[in-house]
């Protein structure tokens, strides 16, 4: 057991290794100039562009900003910003990283949450009406694109309807001196739209697991047996047959855990929410490498080690995944 974990923890640090190395070389890649967005209406001159690539070291060869990005990295530096005029990126990632967090955990808690009851409802109706109708509506849910979804109830809720805010996290006019109570309730009144064009586009597939989860431990012969003893339907269901079926959906919530952080970018762009995925869109339009690299690797870091812990879970709750030896 040891040596399979010190085995999947090798592949791990490996994978990582190559996503960061891929993702630097495609960075320098794209088309662009970094120094473009310094400038207004004019040209910068030659001689204060040849000083900023200097200072930001786009002069040195791409293997050598490769050996200074990693060695900063270790260090815990991910370098300066480009378009905000040399601010540190972990500085810039820890301002937006919180906002991030708040949606993303949020919208899995209640993507879980609907996805789960969902699922079970199905499982329970197999075959029926309502097992169909909930089928085709998560289904169609989950193929909508998040961006397009996003725009439409923002037209529909915000726009026409006046029900919720068109964007940010906080009203632009809220006094600063209002107590928490009023910034709360502001903070959970935006929050609204951006985690439910989350859910909507993810409780589906949530659905669909748990209602193959909970169809094969219906299906156990210890269910079987807690109907002849003569248990109620609400204790078999929930005391016997979810209790089976929560080890996939643990492994599966290891799965979506990157979506805390990695899953928002579309939906934060369309509501300006302002997390990592607005910082990695405005940093894409004006080329601001270091930024784009910070925000890749961490979003990259948080997907391997989800996957590596859907993996650790699944080996835990089920010993025919688990190493002989």
């Amino acid at each position: 057991m040891i040596r399979w974990l010190a085995g999947r923890l090798l592949q791990t640090l490996a994978t990582y290794a190559l996503a960061v190395t891929l993702l630097f070389i495609m960075m320098r890649l794209t088309p662009g100039d970094p120094l473009a967005g310094l400038s207004d209406e004019r040209p910068l001159p030659a001689e204060a562009r040849e000083l900023l690539r200097r200072r930001y070291r786009l002069d040195q060869p791409v293997l050598t900003q490769y050996a200074d990005f990693l060695a900063g990295a270790l260090r815990g530096d991910l370098g300066v910003s480009i378009a905000q005029h040399g601010r540190p990126v972990t500085a810039l990632i820890r301002e937006r990283l919180p906002a991030t967090l708040l949606l993303g955990t949020t919208a899995l808690a209640a993507m879980f949450g609907i996805g789960i009851a969902v699922g079970v409802l199905q499982a329970t109706r197999a075959g029926s009406v309502t097992d169909r109708v909930l089928g085709i509506l998560s289904l169609t849910a989950y193929a909508t694109p998040s961006f397009w979804l996003g725009l439409v109830l923002t037209w529909a809720l915000a726009i026409e309807w006046h029900w919720f805010p068109v964007a940010f996290m906080h009203a632009p006019l809220l006094d600063p001196d209002a107590g928490w109570w009023v910034r709360l309730t502001d903070l959970l009144w935006h929050l609204v739209l951006p985690v439910t064009t989350l859910t909507l586009v993810s409780f589906g597939a949530v659905a669909r697991y748990q209602r193959a989860a909970m169809l094969e431990a219906l299906g156990l012969g210890a269910i079987r047996t807690a109907r002849t003893k003569g248990l109620r339907d609400r204790s078999i269901l929930w005391h016997h047959a979810w209790r089976n079926s929560v080890g996939p959906m643990l492994a599966l919530f290891g799965l979506w855990l990157p979506l805390v952080v990695a899953g928002s970018v579309f939906v934060e762009s369309v509501y300006a929410w302002p997390g990592l995925g607005t910082l990695a869109a405005e940093s894409i339009g004006s080329r601001d490498y270091p930024v784009i690299m910070g925000v890749a690797i961490l979003v990259s870091a948080v997907v391997i080690g989800g996957n590596l812990l859907a993996d650790l879970l699944h080996g835990w709750l089920d010993p025919r995944l688990r190493p002989s030896q």
